[in-house]
């Protein structure tokens, strides 16, 4: 064998190193066979259980026909409204003792609520006590509120009573002492052609002759507020009630969601909450302007819940949710898409919607003008969430919420 031959011999001979990249499947036509059989099931698998999906979602019907909804583009959160977390510094009072403590009143050092299991509540110092229950137990669940009661917006008299406005009973006054009940204007009552649905919050003229309250709603009872905000109705209205004469009179309807209410000084016009509008109304309910409505503020940074008056002349506003700007607004975005909110409520429930809600909390001090004083923030709700009103006594600030556990306490000095 001549060199030559022997060189090639070596190479012919010469070991293979076999790596992943290099090597092929051995039954190559098998492997691509099954691999699109593996495929087709899956696609028929997934046709299996989409199908029935969206044949349920068409054949279901919305519990909601919603309207087309114009907002404004969100006020960019800078200047007034820019994010800190002032919120942060307040002290939780009566954590895990009370539930839903949506409004707040004082008389004297001593403090008032009404909460979620349908009670009216007397909370001095660190003790709580029972000073009326206006409708009757068992209480907890979405089915048992109505008979139950929900206590919503309350003040106090001029006579040292608590008026109290329920959102599915009506409209009371509550003796702190003796805990007596009197029914003033109880929800089955027509007025204007329809009933009492939704009452929500109320003021007192300093003479006790008017009370001036919201019905939010004609078609939507509390426990489905969410529908009414996604839905836009505009079948909210302000009342009033003359305590001597015992009449109920509609001042103003055709309103989104009416939602808390504070008289002016004057007590010739109330500020009104248009939650679904992100705006405050003022509605002239005595005087030349009787019967008139204009705008206090439009366009703000969330959606307004309770008024209530601040010791600078202005006015407190909590925000049960806010627009972020920058940042995404579910509900801005859902305003111009009523078919997508048709679409999520055939599939989830008001309770599941819920959980998308961000726990921003944000409360304004307005000026008379509406122009924003100051902005309080807890940007992820650690301390202080869904905050319903801002009751200012003393220095302090007592925060009521329409879901959390507790009252937030903070002293306006650290503000």
């Amino acid at each position: 064998m001549n060199e030559p031959e022997g060189l090639r011999f070596r190479r012919l001979n010469r070991p293979q190193i076999i790596t992943d990249e290099l090597q092929e499947p051995l039954y190559k036509g098998t492997s691509t066979y099954s691999g699109k059989v593996f495929r087709v099931t899956l696609l028929i698998l997934g046709a299996f259980l989409l199908l029935p999906l969206l044949a349920v979602i068409l054949l279901l019907e919305s519990p909601i026909q919603p309207e087309l909804l114009s907002l404004s583009e969100p006020p960019l959160m800078v200047g007034c409204y820019e994010p800190n977390f002032k919120l942060r510094e307040a002290q939780r009072l009566f954590e895990d003792q009370i539930v839903g403590p949506e409004s707040i009143a004082n008389i004297g050092d001593v403090l008032y609520t009404g909460t979620s299991d349908g009670k009216i509540l007397k909370l001095d110092g660190k003790r709580s006590h029972v000073v009326a229950r206006l409708g009757h137990p068992p209480c907890g669940s979405r089915e048992e509120e109505p008979t139950c009661g929900r206590p919503l917006g309350i003040r106090v008299g001029p006579n040292g009573t608590l008026f109290v406005a329920d959102a599915y009973l009506g409209l009371f006054e509550v003796n702190p002492v003796t805990g007596e009940v009197t029914t003033l204007v109880p929800t089955g009552h027509m007025v204007g052609g329809r009933r009492l649905s939704f009452v929500n919050d109320l003021d007192v003229t300093q003479d006790g002759r008017k009370v001036y309250f919201t019905d939010s709603s004609s078609k939507w009872q509390r426990r489905d507020y969410l529908y009414l905000i996604m839905e836009a109705t505009a079948d909210g209205r302000v009342l009033e009630y003359d305590t001597e004469t015992k009449e109920v009179t509609v001042l103003m309807e055709n309103l989104r969601f009416p939602n808390g209410l504070q008289l002016l000084p004057d007590e010739e016009s109330v500020l009104v909450a248009e939650t679904t509008m992100a705006r405050i109304r003022r509605v002239h309910v005595s005087g030349l302007n009787k019967g008139g409505m204009d705008t206090f503020i439009d366009n703000l940074p969330g959606f307004p819940d309770n008024i209530r008056r601040s010791s600078s002349g202005g006015y407190w506003v909590a925000m049960s949710a806010v627009r972020p700007n920058p940042g995404f607004s579910m509900l801005d975005f859902l305003s111009q898409r009523p078919w997508i909110k048709k679409l999520i409520f055939k599939i989830f429930s008001q309770d599941v919607m819920m959980k998308f809600v961000p726990r921003y909390s944000l409360v304004l001090e307005l000026k008379d003008g509406g122009t924003c004083i100051r902005s309080l923030h807890d940007p992820h709700g650690v301390v202080a969430a869904y905050i319903s009103e801002v009751h200012e006594h003393d220095g302090h600030l007592y925060l009521g919420s329409f879901r959390s556990p507790y009252i937030c306490k903070l002293d306006l000095s650290k503000v």
